[in-house]
């Protein structure tokens, strides 16, 4: 007897949503048009007791969340139950701040990020950005192998390439492109990780993140700093990734566009 094969798609969403209750219509009006299997947020701006659960849940879809009142805050959102879930690094020198929430769906470990801001280059928040990244990379160390189906996904407040960014010379001096932060990320890359969206889309001058002041969206002033890593055996599935530039337009958009990328897991 003749089997066919039917194709299996994972689609999965990160999007630094800049508030979950004041982004909540956007939201579930992104899950119903979308039907992603996995999002991952950030910057919810919410301690778990805020979060629209139920909102969350009346979408279909399942969460893990760990959450911060009034600043940062991760939270993964599936159509599968997470498993395994896990919340910061295990150290209590980087997990003041809620921004690493790890989850496993459907035998993949995902992860949802939110890399620190860094605030001006030689200030304290510069360091502890610095810091936090390279831990991030001692802790995937320390709980996996390359080899693993693991994703990173998030805002890491880092844009890798030059073209990546819409005007790198004005940017070459900032925290979200600064070389120190640039050599930061690579390195974490290193242990493992490619960035399938850049993978994918090789000419680069697509953008997920435009600042509010100065008219930079409409003027395309923007960076992609909002990432899907993926171990190499997720990364030779990934098979589409765009960005929804449109949740950036309209009445109280976050400054961020969810970043969706397809693996194919037939």
């Amino acid at each position: 007897m003749t089997g066919t094969t039917q194709e299996v798609a994972l689609k999965v969403v990160t999007w630094n949503v800049n508030s979950v209750r004041t982004r909540l219509d956007r939201l579930l009006a992104f899950l119903e048009r979308e039907d992603a299997d996995i999002v991952c947020l950030q910057e919810l701006k919410a301690s778990e007791d805020r979060f629209p659960s139920e909102a969350i849940e009346a979408a279909g879809y399942h969460f893990a969340i760990n959450g911060q009142k009034t600043y940062n805050g991760v939270a993964v959102l599936s159509k599968s139950e997470p498993r395994e879930i896990s919340c910061g690094m295990d150290d209590s020198d980087w997990d003041d701040q809620a921004r690493l929430l790890g989850v496993t769906v459907d035998g993949v470990r995902v992860y949802s990020a939110y890399f620190p801001n860094g605030g001006s280059i030689g200030s304290d928040k510069w360091e502890f950005k610095l810091g936090w990244i390279r831990r991030l990379k001692q802790y995937l160390a320390d709980h996996h192998d390359p080899g693993d189906k693991l994703l990173v996904c998030g805002d890491s407040n880092v844009a890798i390439a030059d073209s990546d960014v819409a005007n790198p010379k004005r940017w070459a001096d900032t925290v979200l492109f600064a070389e120190a932060a640039r050599a930061a990320l690579k390195d974490l890359m290193d242990w493992g990780l490619i960035d399938v969206f850049g993978k994918l889309n090789p000419d680069g001058g697509i953008y997920s993140w435009w600042d509010y002041r100065q008219l930079a969206f409409p003027k395309g002033d923007g960076l992609r700093i909002d990432h899907i890593l993926a171990t190499e055996p997720m990364a030779q599935l990934a098979s589409e990734a765009r960005v929804d530039r449109d949740e950036r337009k309209g009445k109280q958009p976050s400054d961020h566009a969810p970043v969706i990328v397809t693996f194919d897991l037939s």
